[in-house]
C-alpha cells in the first residue's frame, strides 16, 4: 500500500526571492492532469473531509497555513502545511480533510485525475466500508 508522504521540493535560493518548482513524475509520483487551489477560506475554518476512488493528489501551501488530516481508515495523521518547498502526497483511498487555515492562506492541489464527481467518495461509512473489502 502506497502510503501518504512529506516530499521535499527544489529550491532555489537568491536574494531577490526563493523559488521552488514541481515536475510531473520527477518531484511526484504521477503526472499532472489537474491543478486547483483553495483560496479565501475565513481563518480557523475548514473543508470537509472526502476520498477519491481513483484520484492521487499533492498539496502545496502557496501562501499562509493550514492542516492535512488523513485518515487510511485506521488512524489518522496531521500534516500542518507552512512552506511553499514542500508538499505531502495523498494517495487514493485516503480520507483528507483540510483545517486550520491561516488568514489569505493559499492551498494548490495537483490532481492525477481530470475533474470526476464519480470518483468521490463523501461519506466516511462509505469510505470505511470500501476499505474493508
Amino acid at each position: 500500500m502506497i502510503k501518504p508522504a512529506l516530499i521535499d521540493l527544489p529550491k532555489i535560493c537568491d536574494p531577490r526571492g526563493n523559488l521552488s518548482f514541481i515536475e510531473s513524475e520527477g518531484h511526484i509520483p504521477f503526472e499532472v492532469k489537474r491543478c486547483y487551489w483553495i483560496y479565501d477560506v475565513p481563518g480557523g475554518m475548514f473543508r470537509e473531509g472526502h476520498a477519491f476512488r481513483c484520484q492521487e493528489e499533492f498539496i502545496v501551501a502557496l501562501s499562509g497555513s493550514f492542516d492535512v488530516v488523513l485518515n487510511d481508515g485506521t488512524g489518522e495523521n496531521r500534516y500542518h502545511m507552512a512552506r511553499s518547498y514542500y508538499g505531502l502526497y495523498v494517495p487514493r483511498m485516503i480520507w483528507r480533510s483540510i483545517d486550520n487555515f491561516s488568514t489569505n492562506s493559499v492551498a494548490m492541489v495537483l490532481s492525477s485525475t481530470a475533474y470526476d464527481p464519480n470518483d468521490y467518495i463523501e461519506d466516511f461509512n462509505e469510505f470505511i466500508k470500501l476499505k474493508n473489502e
